[in-house]
């Protein structure tokens, strides 16, 4: 009997089904892609093939995608630096245009007949677990994928994907930590289809954890768990989040309770503006500090685990020195942001500090000699503990940050950053970021699952 929600699933399953043109299209442009890449190899001094990987070798695309990935892969024995080498003479090669990045080593990006290109070298290795990089590996999925995604399960995962990008949990890029292409297609091969997927996940109590081919050996300490079924050392779903896995949850719950299509689509909110910020800001009468400086010109895999690890340092001077952070969130574009909005504005002139029980004679005596000719309120004992009130150092948020950030555990490139130089803003200087930050800053006000 059809329900609701099939007759849903139905609809969008045409949405997310690429057209015969498109499929043509894309078709062409791989073959003319691996034709140059063939041409390439014939003039180079090692051996080497051409295996065309992700979601556009599976199928798995969705409209309008226009990615293709096309790994050239060397004999295992070929020094990493001739593997560098060669990899980037190929990628040059076949898109002239095309520009170098790095990942665990260099190779080629670039565009061709309107779509994203990567040319990535890899080591032609024997299985997934004999890898000598990490993308090594990947040409282990396609394969092993290839053979087990019919067509109805092809779509089953193109409707995954669609869910996932709704609800801004679809990629395994360190600035999303959601779901990666490959662990979206295992869950949905895992699962048979996308409704019983979400119908699953509604009731997931993680830790939870899938094993496809019942390797059984390894523990990984992790909210969800998909052992590889090409390498059993490794957990497919190990970038993924417990925020991006408790928004798939939420979300699922809420599509089996009410399907409807805005499910699928996503809801970017609309940036604010300066005033808007201003009246957020009157409206929940909180004190926003934020520091301000130049990004860091590295990949935003690297910047955004950095950026995290700037934020949790400051937050935790903030709150240290009895600030209390009520919220914090990171933005990055030209500049970078540590944003922060506290629940305390100003703080007394001295503060407590409590020492140890008198009873505890070595160290008690230690603290009643350094303080008891200081500049405090105190020594004087409150139960069984001396206790001293001293002047505090900083009185306001701002003045904490702007005396320097020494001791703040912070990202490597985002401390070099901050010592080059940086802004505090305060309010009215806050709401001024919505000119770089306009959206991050509409989400930010209007948090949601």
């Amino acid at each position: 009997m059809t329900d609701a929600l099939d007759t849903l699933l139905a609809e969008v399953r045409e949405r997310v089904t690429p057209t015969a043109a498109e499929r043509t299209r894309l078709d062409a442009a791989t073959a003319s892609l691996r034709e140059r890449a063939t041409a390439a190899i014939e003039d180079l001094s090692a051996e080497a093939d051409t295996r065309h990987v992700g979601s556009t070798a599976r199928g798995t695309w969705l409209p309008g995608d226009r990615d293709i990935d096309l790994f050239v892969r060397f004999p295992p024995d070929l020094p990493r630096e001739n593997l560098e080498r060669h990899g980037l003479a190929v990628g040059h090669a076949v898109l002239p245009d095309g520009h170098e990045e790095y990942a665990e080593h260099p190779y080629v990006t670039g565009e061709f007949d309107g779509f994203g290109v990567d040319i990535v070298p890899c080591y032609r290795v024997s299985s997934a677990t004999a890898i000598r990089s990490a993308v090594d590996r990947t040409p282990f999925h396609t394969r092993y994928l290839e053979t087990r995604l019919d067509d109805a399960l092809v779509t089953e995962v193109r409707l995954t994907k669609r869910f996932l990008s709704a609800i801004d949990v679809y990629g395994s890029d360190l600035r999303t930590r959601g779901f990666s292409g490959y662990l979206t297609e295992l869950l949905t091969l895992e699962h048979g289809d996308f409704r019983s997927l979400v119908g699953a996940a509604a009731d997931w109590q993680p830790p939870v954890r899938f094993d496809p081919e019942r390797h059984g050996s390894r523990t990984f300490d992790d909210p969800l768990v998909m052992v590889d079924p090409t390498d059993p050392e490794r957990n497919v779903a190990a970038v993924l989040s417990p925020t991006s896995l408790a928004r798939f949850q939420h979300h699922a719950r809420r599509l089996l309770a009410d399907p409807a299509e805005d499910h699928f689509e996503s809801d970017a909110p609309t940036p604010l503006s300066a005033a808007d910020v201003r009246r957020e800001i009157d409206r929940r009468a909180t004190t926003p500090v934020a520091v301000r400086f130049d990004a860091p010109a590295i990949v935003d895999d690297q910047l955004y685990p950095q950026l995290e690890k700037s934020l949790t340092g400051v937050r935790t001077a903030l709150d240290e020195h009895g600030f209390e952070v009520l919220r914090s969130r990171a933005f990055a574009r030209e500049t970078g942001v540590l944003f922060y909005e506290l629940a305390v504005a100003d703080l007394p002139r001295v503060e407590r500090h409590v020492g140890p029980p008198v009873s505890t004679r070595e160290h008690a005596e230690r603290f009643y000699e350094t303080y008891e000719n200081a500049d405090c309120y105190g020594p004087f004992v409150d139960g069984e503990r001396y206790v001293v009130e001293r002047d505090r150092a900083f009185r306001t948020a701002y003045a904490l940050l702007d005396d320097g950030l020494d001791g703040v555990a912070l990202g490597v490139d985002v401390e070099r950053a901050l010592e080059d130089g940086y802004s505090v803003l305060t309010a009215d200087e806050v709401a001024a970021l919505t000119e770089e930050f306009g959206d991050e800053l509409a989400d930010y006000f209007a948090p949601s699952p």
